[in-house]
């Protein structure tokens, strides 16, 4: 049992004692003592004023006196400040609580059980005519991490992906590779299949242009040019021909896709994520038709004189939401609906979390409403896991042009630069192949990469700068992976001179002010999790990994480890440096960085 339970569950007890009132020990709200008072956990005692009748110095002392009189292996002294009753925790206590966090195989995870909540999350969302960017490496990682802090505060996750492979932007790539391809496949010109058609969309775009100036030349205005250009309308041709099952269309719209999945798969591999269940536009977009056509004949839509259908959510405080165009055709909002009908027979789903970026909020509020009003019941209570946009120092992607940048090309840079940034650390290790050097430059470049845009609260736009991603100083991911490393080293040197760490620690070891702060934190990581999971938020893991190695290194810099000639303190420490590891391991996992054992 936790110290702040123990500790709670008798101040529930003095209060009833005392003055005769119930609370719950769930109700007893502790703190971490301020640094310039004495003690560890602080009681605010102004919430039982009206129990005790009495001033806040005279019920904090009472209060205070009882839990030294009835736990005092858990209480050994306490102070009175005003209404703040600050409590010295006993040694063998901080003892006892390392051992748990040492010994405990996930500490601060909740099991999952089949009886768990089902969330469903759905991230990465790529249409299929360009590869993936740094943004949708930002959606990526920050729907794995979620995925991950969702489990482990139990509950089951289900992950996954909705492929955009169909419309007028995929049309554009086909039409472009049978114009100016001249069959050129991934295998024949040596590129991944979607970086190929990424090349087709900028092209598409390149010679789009270049007619509608000549248009525009010969006396149209913009907006006419651009709708009359002859790659456009060829698009739309291609578009018609596709929802007509055109075979030719159709067996075109296939090979390429195929390319464009065996590139995302690369990527996806590097990155570190994957999916449990895969949709596909292609799929949904009929089905959210026959549901809207449902919704229309219960009366939730209405149908306009020129054959659309539209949602009113005037009454909701919103605007009128167009669901089927004039001809039939769906739009985005069409095919969400459809493929939560499809997930929804795919999964008793409790909660649906979406992982899109914040230019779409309208659009997941209208679509919790709409779904709400379909019968969805978890439609209502959706959440839209909102992010913001990733910036350049040069300024914004854009696809079309050809300016984004590339998630592969990222990937590749950062492990190339790590490899440039370690290599005198890396040099340095003995018996160290090409091999291992090169695999703990790829764990600390996408250390790097990870963990600077998951420190990064996901609701803020961030400027994502790569060198400053790699230092090996300062709230970085090396900087956290190598503290790591070096506890790892500390171990295997304790092993080798037969130093092994007891089932039972010994409670009777003196304690320093800083390993009973390191305790105090290390405990702090299951509410790191907690806070995550109810805040959406992966940043609190990271920014708590990078709290607890600085006051790791500051006790390390301040303590021996090994070279401490108490027996009893160096096993304390041992432990303790084993039990940061450990914690640093699992909180980093949350964010899918790997650690190295060594670097």
């Amino acid at each position: 049992m936790s110290i702040s339970i123990q500790i709670a569950q008798a101040v529930a007890g003095g209060i009833k004692t005392l003055y005769g009132q119930e609370i719950t020990a769930d109700s007893v709200q502790l703190q971490e003592t301020r640094p310039e008072f004495e003690g560890n956990l602080t009681l605010v005692v102004f919430p039982y004023l009206k129990m005790s009748r009495k001033r806040p110095e005279e019920t904090a002392q009472e209060i205070g006196e009882y839990l030294l009189s009835e736990v005092p292996h858990v209480i050994a002294k306490f102070n009175v400040v005003k209404g703040f009753l600050n409590l010295t925790i006993a040694p063998a206590q901080w003892i006892s609580l390392l051992q748990e966090i040492y010994q405990q195989e996930n500490f601060g995870f909740i099991p999952v059980t089949e009886a768990s909540p089902l969330v469903m999350i759905e991230y990465s969302s790529p249409n299929t005519n360009k590869p993936l960017h740094l943004g949708h490496v930002r959606n990526n990682l920050l729907g794995w991490a979620l995925a991950n802090v969702m489990e482990a505060n139990g509950n089951r996750v289900v992950k996954t992906n909705i492929v955009n492979d169909r419309g007028i932007h995929i049309c554009k790539s086909m039409l472009a590779w049978l114009r100016w391809g001249n069959g050129e496949t991934p295998e024949t010109s040596g590129k991944k299949g979607d970086h190929l058609i990424g090349d087709y969309y900028v092209a598409f775009d390149k010679h789009y242009r270049e007619e509608v100036r000549e248009l525009m030349a010969k006396g149209m205005d913009e907006e006419q040019a651009k709708q009359e250009a002859p790659l456009i309308k060829e698009a739309h041709e291609m578009l018609v021909k596709w929802e007509q099952n055109d075979p030719e269309v159709r067996a075109l719209w296939r090979r390429m896709n195929e390319w464009v999945y065996a590139g995302f798969d690369e990527t996806y591999k590097a990155l570190g994520v994957s999916f449990d269940k895969i949709y596909y536009e292609s799929d949904t977009y009929l089905e959210g038709k026959e549901k809207v056509e449902e919704g229309l004949a219960k009366g939730f839509f209405y149908r306009r004189d020129d054959g659309s259908v539209w949602a009113d959510l005037t009454a909701e405080g919103l605007d009128e939401k167009l669901l089927l165009r004039s001809d039939g055709t769906s739009v985005y909002m069409t095919q969400d609906i459809g493929t939560a009908k499809l997930r929804f027979q795919d999964y008793p789903i409790d909660k649906m979390i979406y992982v899109v970026g914040n230019e779409q909020n309208y659009h997941f509020q209208v679509l919790s409403i709409l779904l709400d009003k379909l019968g969805f019941k978890w439609g209502k209570d959706l959440v839209h896991f909102s992010y913001g946009m990733v910036e350049l120092p040069n300024g914004k992607m854009k696809s079309r042009e050809g300016t984004v940048v590339d998630a592969d090309d990222l990937i590749a840079t950062m492990i190339t630069d790590s490899r440039q940034m370690s290599a005198d650390k890396v040099n340095k290790l003995e018996n160290i192949s090409e091999e291992e050097a090169q695999e703990i430059a790829r764990i600390v470049g996408m250390g790097a990469l990870k963990y600077f845009i998951l420190k990064v609260d996901a609701r803020k736009n961030m400027l994502f700068n790569p060198e400053e991603s790699i230092d090996f100083n300062g709230n970085t991911g090396p900087f956290i992976q190598y503290t790591y490393a070096r506890i790892r080293s500390i171990l295997r040197k304790a092993k080798e001179q037969g130093i092994e760490i007891p089932t039972e620690l010994p409670t009777t070891t003196e304690l320093s002010d800083k390993e009973i702060s390191l305790i105090q934190h290390l405990n702090d990581f299951a509410q790191a999790v907690r806070q995550a999971g109810s805040d959406y938020n992966p940043s609190c893991i990271a920014n708590y990994c990078y709290d607890l190695v600085k006051e790791y290194n500051q006790f390390y810099h301040d303590f021996s480890v090994l070279k401490e000639e108490n027996k009893q303190k160096q096993i304390v420490r041992l432990a303790l440096s084993a039990a940061v590891s450990k914690i640093i391991k699992s909180g980093l996992g949350l964010l899918g960085i790997e650690v190295p054992e060594r670097m």
